[in-house]
């Protein structure tokens, strides 16, 4: 595990934390095999060592690289929100251009900064609640740059506690403008036909469950091949860190790790 600060060049998002890095034991052999990138989003209140505490990630992608002779994907967890009560929403707004940040700023520190794969077509965004729609928006917003996504326990559209007070705060009352970041909308709108993603969550989790489905249905009728995952748990870290431990065979497959 590594900390660093992933600028924010770009956007000028107001980034308050350092990122976070998993680098896997075949990053540290030679010659380095090019491996794939995992961008992890953290939940909301929360930050990027979340995923370290909560998660316990390091011994998640330790006992999968034991498994696959020290392979797994480098992982990197970046401030998703700027702090730790803050609400982006994973847009571009006045309360700051976080979706450049998550989509410029941090692949181009990536690939300027790692001996990675530069392959997007190998690269998957997944994070959890909040974390878990963000990476949604971000890969139907920009399917180039991350073609496969895991959204654990996410909500059905980002909001700040109702539709009206999302659109009239963030949006100056333009509806047509939420939509243009909304998933359910995007997927009635636009087609992915490289693209494809995992929802997971608790089934005990009354609240977020059905909104969850939601999304997976508008998926599917989408045409994206999307697989549903229930799990123990409610809206915890024990349904979180086992959608993304369920996903991680499934995802070493999309990045090319494991053969399909």
């Amino acid at each position: 595990m590594t900390q660093v600060a992933i600028p924010a060049t770009a956007s000028r998002f107001p980034v308050t934390r350092d990122a976070y890095l998993y680098l896997p034991p075949a990053y540290r052999t030679s010659p380095r095999p090019l491996l794939p990138v995992l961008v992890l989003l953290h939940g909301q209140p929360g930050g990027p060592r979340d995923w370290i505490n909560g998660g316990q990630i390091a011994t998640l992608m330790d006992r999968f690289a034991a498994a696959h002779k020290g392979l797994a994907p480098v992982v990197v967890m970046p401030d998703a929100t700027g702090s730790a009560f803050a609400n982006p929403l994973c847009v571009d707004s006045r309360l700051g251009h976080s979706e450049t940040y998550l989509t410029g700023d941090v692949p181009s520190w990536i690939k300027k900064t790692l001996q990675i794969d530069p392959d997007n077509s190998k690269w998957a965004v997944a994070g959890y609640s909040y974390g878990g729609t963000c990476a949604l928006q971000l890969a139907l917003r920009k399917p180039a740059v991350f073609p496969t996504f895991v959204d654990i326990s996410g909500q059905d559209e980002p909001t700040l506690g109702s539709r009206a007070r999302t659109v009239d705060e963030i949006f100056g009352g333009d509806e047509q403008a939420f939509r243009r970041f909304n998933p359910v909308d995007l997927l009635t709108t636009h087609s992915y036909p490289g693209s494809a993603g995992v929802f997971s969550v608790g089934r005990s989790d009354s609240v977020f469950l059905p909104q969850q489905k939601r999304v997976f249905e508008a998926a599917q009728r989408n045409g994206i091949k999307v697989t549903w995952r229930e799990t123990p748990g409610a809206h915890n870290w024990q349904a979180w860190s086992a959608g993304l431990s369920d996903s991680l065979a499934w995802l070493a497959g999309r990045m090319g790790l494991v053969k399909q």
